[in-house]
C-alpha cells in the first residue's frame, strides 16, 4: 500500500499548496468565489456521458458489481448521479449495495464534496442531482459521475437549467470523461455535438477524453460494425477539428465470456472487448488525478501571476502619472503667483510679500489637485480600461491565451476598486505566486517524475517530512528581501 500512500501524500500536499498560496490570493482580487480547492480536494472523478440508450448504467453496474443505476432502451434517468464509496460494519455479508442516497440540495451544500459552484444552477438542478454511497471494492479510490442521456430535440428550457454549463463543470473536476455511442445513433445527437464541439474543449484536455463505441454486439454483422464504426469515426473527426482520428474503443456487454468464442459464425470472436482495458484506465484515476492537481496548479498560478502584473503595471503608471501632472500643477501655480511680485502697487515688505506669494501657490496647488489633478486621474483611469490590453505584453500565443482567460477579471477588480489598491500588497502576492509557479511548479513534477519510477519495493513507508520543500505558510506573511518567500 506504500504506492497509494506515496500518492495519497503528494496528492494532499498539493492542495495545501493550492488552499494556502493561491486561493487567499484568489479570492483577495475576484479571481474566483469559492475556493480554488474546492474542485481537487475530493477524491478522482471520472464521468461517463452519451446520449441515453449508449449503455452509461449498463457499464457503471457491470464495473461496480451489483445493479446501482437503471437501465433500459428508453430514457430512465435525467440525473445527475454521484456513485461514490461506503463501507459499513452493519453488513454482515459482502454483497454490495447502497449504503446512502442523498439529494441535491443536502450534496450542495456539504463542504465534504466539491460541488458548492454548481449551486449557482438553481433548485430545478438540485432536484436532479444525487449521491449514492455504495460498499464496492471498485470505488474505493474513486467517485464516479453519471449524466442524463443526451438527446436531439431537448432543450435548456426543457430541461430547467443550463445543461452545457454544468457538464463543463464537471469536466473541470473530472479526471477521466468517458464519451459513449451506441451503433444507432453513430452520427452523434445535437447535444452530443455541442459538448465534444464547444464544452469539452473548453472545460478539459483532450487526453482525459476516452471515444468508446458501445453495445456493438447489436450489429447485425461485421460490415454493419464497420460501417458504424466508420460513421463515428467521419463525424468525430468533423466534430472534434482534428486532423488525426481520435481512438474509439470497442465494447459490448457480455454476462458469458465465452459465448463470443462459441458462436463462430458472428463476428464478436473477431474483435476484443476493451471493457476490461477501460475498468484499468478508470482505476488508474488516481495517477491520472495527480498530473491533473499539478497541471491546475501551474494554470491557475500562471493566471493568478499574468493578473497581477496587469495590476502592477496600472498602478506603476498611475504614479508615474500622478507624480508628473503633480509637477505640473506646482509649476503652473508658481507660474499664476510669480507676477505678484512685480506688481507695483504693492508696496509691502520683501518677507511679506514673498508670503503672501507662497500662500497664493498653495492655494493654488490646493485648486488644482481637486479639481484638474483629479478629472485628469479619472481620465486616466477610464483610458487604461479602455486599453486594458496595453498593461500586459502578449507577445506569444501563450500569453494571449492567458490574457483572454482573465482579462474581464481584471477589468472587474480595476472598476471594482476604481484603480485604488494597494501596489506594495500585489508585489507580495505576485511573488509569492511566481514562487508556486516556478519552484513549488518545478518540485511538483519532479516527484511526479519519480513517482513514475517507483515499484511497491521500493518505498519504504512515508516519512513525516513533506514531498515538496515548498513551505505552506500564510500569504499575508511578508516576503523576504528577495521578493519571495523565505525557504
Amino acid at each position: 500500500m506504500y504506492i497509494e500512500n506515496y500518492i495519497d501524500s503528494l496528492r494532499a500536499e498539493m492542495v495545501d499548496i493550492v488552499a494556502h498560496r493561491l486561493t487567499p490570493v484568489a479570492l483577495r482580487y475576484g479571481y474566483s468565489d469559492v475556493a480554488l480547492e474546492t474542485n481537487i480536494r475530493w477524491r478522482p472523478l471520472v464521468m461517463l456521458i452519451g446520449s441515453y440508450s449508449s449503455g452509461k448504467s449498463t457499464m457503471i453496474n457491470e464495473f461496480i458489481g451489483t445493479k446501482i443505476q437503471d437501465t433500459g432502451q428508453a430514457p430512465t434517468d435525467d440525473s445527475f448521479t454521484v456513485i461514490t464509496y461506503s463501507e459499513s460494519e452493519d453488513i454482515d455479508n459482502n454483497e454490495i449495495q447502497i449504503l446512502e442516497e442523498r439529494d441535491g440540495s443536502a450534496l450542495l451544500n456539504d463542504p465534504e464534496f466539491p460541488f458548492e459552484t454548481l449551486k449557482k444552477h438553481g433548485q430545478r438542478f438540485a432536484s436532479h442531482f444525487r449521491l449514492k454511497k455504495v460498499n464496492s471494492p471498485f470505488l474505493k479510490d474513486i467517485a464516479i459521475i453519471d449524466t442524463p442521456g443526451m438527446l436531439d430535440s431537448i432543450t435548456e428550457q426543457d430541461r430547467g437549467y443550463n445543461y452545457q454549463e454544468v457538464i463543463g463543470e464537471f469536466a473541470q473536476m473530472a479526471d477521466l470523461i468517458l464519451v459513449l455511442f451506441d451503433p444507432h445513433k453513430a452520427g452523434t445527437v445535437r447535444e452530443v455535438h455541442k459538448v465534444l464541439r464547444e464544452t469539452l474543449p473548453a472545460k478539459t484536455s483532450e487526453d482525459r477524453v476516452l471515444f468508446i463505441l458501445n453495445r456493438i454486439d447489436e450489429c447485425t454483422s461485421l460490415l454493419d460494425m464497420l460501417r458504424v464504426y466508420g460513421t463515428l469515426c467521419w463525424n468525430l473527426s468533423q466534430i472534434t477539428g482534428r486532423k488525426d482520428i481520435p481512438l474509439i474503443y470497442l465494447t459490448y456487454s457480455n454476462p458469458n465470456p465465452g459465448a463470443a468464442q462459441k458462436n463462430p459464425e458472428g463476428f464478436l470472436h473477431l474483435l476484443d472487448n476493451h471493457r476490461e482495458i477501460l475498468k484499468k484506465a478508470i482505476s488508474e484515476a488516481p495517477r491520472h488525478r495527480l498530473d491533473h492537481i499539478a497541471t491546475f496548479l501551474e494554470n491557475h498560478g500562471e493566471r493568478l501571476s499574468h493578473f497581477m502584473e496587469a495590476l502592477i503595471t496600472y498602478r506603476k503608471k498611475f504614479f508615474e502619472f500622478r507624480l508628473r501632472y503633480w509637477l505640473l500643477g506646482f509649476l503652473i501655480s508658481l507660474v499664476l503667483a510669480a507676477p505678484a511680485i512685480r506688481l507695483p502697487f504693492l508696496h509691502v515688505h520683501p518677507y511679506i510679500l514673498i508670503g503672501g506669494m507662497g500662500f497664493g501657490v498653495v492655494m493654488l496647488y490646493l485648486i488644482w489637485l481637486t479639481t484638474a489633478q483629479k478629472s485628469l486621474e479619472s481620465k486616466f483611469f477610464r483610458n487604461s480600461l479602455n486599453k486594458l490590453d496595453a498593461l500586459t505584453p502578449l507577445e506569444n500565443q501563450t500569453r494571449r491565451d492567458v490574457w483572454k482567460g482573465i482579462r474581464n477579471m481584471v477589468k472587474s477588480y480595476m472598476e471594482k476598486t476604481v484603480g485604488k489598491y494597494s501596489l506594495g500588497r500585489v508585489k507580495e502576492d505576485y511573488a509569492m505566486v511566481s514562487q508556486v509557479c516556478k519552484k513549488g511548479s518545478a518540485e511538483i513534477r519532479q516527484a511526479l517524475s519519480e513517482l513514475s519510477t517507483l515499484k511497491e519495493e521500493d518505498l519504504i513507508p512515508p516519512e513525516e517530512k513533506p514531498l515538496i520543500a515548498l513551505p505552506l505558510k500564510n500569504s499575508s506573511q511578508h516576503a523576504d528581501e528577495e521578493g519571495v518567500w523565505g525557504i
